[in-house]
Formats: C-alpha cells, structure tokens, sequence
C-alpha cells in the first residue's frame, strides 16, 4: 500500500461507504493489519447492499478531519465460527460503544441475529489521493426521511410592528 492510505487505514475509525454507486454512508470500524472490519445488520449500523456486496468505495479522512483517500475495496464477510470470525469479531465488539452486554454476548448476537462482520480490504490501484481529490467539496444535500417535520411559523401574541 502507499503511505497516504496506509497511514489512513491505520488511523481510521469511520469510514464513508457507498455501494454500486449510491449514497455513502459514515460507518465506524476498526483497522485490522491493512485493511478495516464492519459491522452491519440487525441492531447495528446501516448500510444498504454491504451485507451483499463483493466490491464499494471507500473514503477516509485525516487527522485535519478532511478527505484525504479515496480508493475502492473488496468486500469479504467473515463467516461465524471461522479463524477470522474467532480472532476479529470479539475485537470489533469491545470496540463497540453503548453495546449491552459483553464483548462474547454481543458476537453471540451478531451470529445469532445474521449480522454481518465485513473486512474492506482498500484496491491500491483504485486509489485517489491529494492532489487528484478535486476541489468539489463532496457534500450532498439531506436525504429525505420521515423523520422531517415542517418548521412552523413561531407564536406572536400581539402584532410586531415591522420598522
């Protein structure tokens, strides 16, 4: 790997991830030698067609907070009871925040639930660094979601004369 996206994977804990093009989505994960573990699924974080898919594009930040990589990266889900499932899985659990229970009781869930562990594995061939980043700043206005009230107008109780 080069040592921009070297240095980026190693000091990553959120990543931005779109799949086949769509909109990217900010998941937190936890380096693993040269590439970074996911997990997604019921009761977990959420990010369509991951789960599913082979290949996604990836964007890391800097120290300075800002786009400093992006690159694409293979996808590959540990399966439970596997080598890579045995040694990563407890690791990305007890980084897990606000998680209820134990790093053991949350990868019991996550088997039990069908959620999935996934390493993002970065292409080195895929990769855009600084300078070839471009000056666009990469923002997208809000999605829509039901979530969205209308703001209302606030309460006068006597007419506010306009000056």
């Amino acid at each position: 790997m080069t040592g921009v996206l070297d240095e980026a994977v190693k000091k990553a804990s959120i990543a931005w991830v779109s799949v086949d093009g769509g909109p990217a989505y900010a998941v937190w994960c936890m380096p693993v030698e040269t590439s970074l573990a996911v997990v997604t699924g019921p009761g977990e974080q959420h990010a369509p067609g991951l789960g599913e898919a082979t290949r996604a594009e990836m964007r890391l930040r800097g120290d300075h907070g800002g786009l400093i990589v992006r690159t694409e990266a293979v996808v590959s889900r540990l399966e439970p009871g596997g080598d890579e499932w045995a040694q990563i899985a407890p690791q990305l659990a007890a980084k897990r925040l606000n998680a209820s229970g134990t790093a053991e009781e949350v990868v019991a869930r996550w088997a039990d639930s069908g959620c999935a562990v996934l390493r993002l594995t970065p292409v080195e061939d895929s990769l855009v660094a600084a300078p070839d980043l471009g000056d666009e700043p990469g923002a997208a206005s809000p999605r829509e979601t039901p979530a969205r009230v209308a703001t209302r107008r606030p309460f006068r109780l006597h007419k506010v004369a306009r000056r």
